[in-house]
Order: structure tokens, then C-alpha cells, then sequence
């Protein structure tokens, strides 16, 4: 069992920790592929494999659609690109849970921090919405201090603005949070922002967990703790 994590009101670090969404707490790809392949047939296109939608996702909705017509050989420009989101975000609303699943550890992890008194957030490029509708269905939703979506205002990961205005939202400082992703725009997006980042292995990446520069790389989500030690300020 995990050392017991510090009261918020200790010295010691993290004071808050940050998640990723997709790919992260949760697997949410089988939802998304279902409404891509549903939105996509609706404009007579053939459908994807589970396989190439998860290699698609992880820049928001609009870089989805954008990845899905370049591999159906297709150009699309901006306005028609919109229409397909808004079409995407129609159907895939309403059921943006229906298959989804929490990954290893996710619900034991993001409890115990909030019982520890840690700050808890949820980053992520998917809009506001759907990122509520899905933490709200596991029962997680009630536990985040801050929820910051790809609709926020700021530029979408790997760049750090998302990041940023949630640890402003947080009144913290970005050096206060550790973050956990599952991506190279995760990692990135913790870099740029100063925040130390620990990988889930497993993630929506093409990339192995050990090349996505993150501090270090943990198999679930509920083994981050050990972490905690090394990655503060003392051990800088």
C-alpha cells in the first residue's frame, strides 16, 4: 500500500493534481469511434477501424475530423470541417459514455486524493460538455476542483495555455501541480508549463511511454503516490 498522502495544509508536494481525460482516467475511444464512423456514414463515407480512430485522437474534435478525412485521401476546408464537428458533437453528446470505461485505478486514485485534501483537476482538449457528461456518469465530476476543456479559451495541448488558466483557477502555481497524461501532447503541454508530468502507459499514442520525455511512467493510475517524493521541490 501507497505511503499516506500529505494534508494540503502540510509542506508537501504535489497540492494538486491535474488528469488527462481521454486516454487517462478514462477510455473513451469506443464512444468517439462509434460517432465518428455514425457521423462520417451520414456523409457517405466508409468507417474506421477502432485502431485508426485511437491513433487520431488527442488535438480536440476538429484536428479529429481533419485526421479522418487526410486518411480518407479527402481535403476538407475550415467551414466544411465545422459542419462534420458540429455534426460529430450532435451525435456523440448524448451517448459520450455509453461505452466508455474508467481505467485501472482511476476512481481509487482520484478519492483518496480528495480525501488527502489535494486539489484535483481534469484538463483536456475535449469540449466542456462532454467532458462533464462523462466525469459526472462515473461519479467523478463532484471531486474536481477544476475542470478546464478544450472550449475554455486558450490554445488547445500540447500547448500550455489549458494547463495554465487551471492552475490559475486553482490559485496555484504551476510548479505546486504535479500532471498526469498519457500522450506526447500531454507531456509537452506539462513542459511548457512547468509542471512535472508522469505518463500512464497504455495511452491514445503512437509513441512508447518511456520516449514521451515525462518524468517517469506508471502502469495505473492508482501507483502515482511513490511518485510524489521525487518529482517535488525538495528533490530539485
Amino acid at each position: 500500500m501507497a505511503d499516506p498522502i500529505p494534508n494540503r495544509e502540510s509542506p508537501f508536494w504535489p497540492r494538486a493534481v491535474f488528469f488527462d481525460l481521454d486516454g487517462t482516467l478514462v477510455d473513451s475511444v469506443p464512444d468517439i469511434h462509434e460517432a465518428l464512423n455514425e457521423t462520417l456514414a451520414s456523409y457517405g463515407e466508409p468507417p474506421f477501424t477502432l485502431e485508426d480512430v485511437t491513433r487520431m485522437v488527442g488535438r480536440g474534435v476538429p484536428v479529429l475530423i481533419e485526421r479522418a478525412y487526410a486518411a480518407l485521401a479527402k481535403d476538407i476546408d475550415p467551414a466544411t470541417r465545422d459542419k462534420v464537428v458540429a455534426r460529430f458533437l450532435s451525435i456523440y453528446g448524448p451517448r459520450a459514455a455509453r461505452l466508455s470505461t474508467l481505467n485501472a485505478g482511476a476512481s481509487d486514485i482520484v478519492r483518496r486524493l480528495s480525501e488527502a485534501g489535494i486539489k484535483l483537476g481534469c484538463v483536456t482538449n475535449k469540449p466542456e460538455a462532454e467532458t462533464r457528461e462523462i466525469l459526472a456518469h462515473f461519479g467523478l465530476e463532484d471531486l474536481m476542483d477544476v475542470v478546464v476543456a478544450g472550449d475554455a479559451g486558450p490554445e488547445k495541448k500540447p500547448a500550455p495555455g489549458l494547463l495554465l488558466l487551471a492552475a490559475e483557477r486553482a490559485g496555484l502555481d504551476p510548479g505546486d501541480v504535479l500532471f498526469v497524461g498519457d500522450s506526447e501532447n500531454d507531456v509537452a503541454a506539462a513542459r511548457a508549463a512547468g509542471m512535472p508530468v508522469l505518463a500512464l502507459r497504455g495511452g491514445y499514442t503512437a509513441l512508447s511511454p518511456e520516449d514521451l520525455g515525462a518524468d517517469a511512467v506508471v502502469d495505473r493510475l492508482d501507483a502515482i503516490e511513490p511518485h510524489f517524493a521525487a518529482l517535488g521541490p525538495a528533490a530539485g
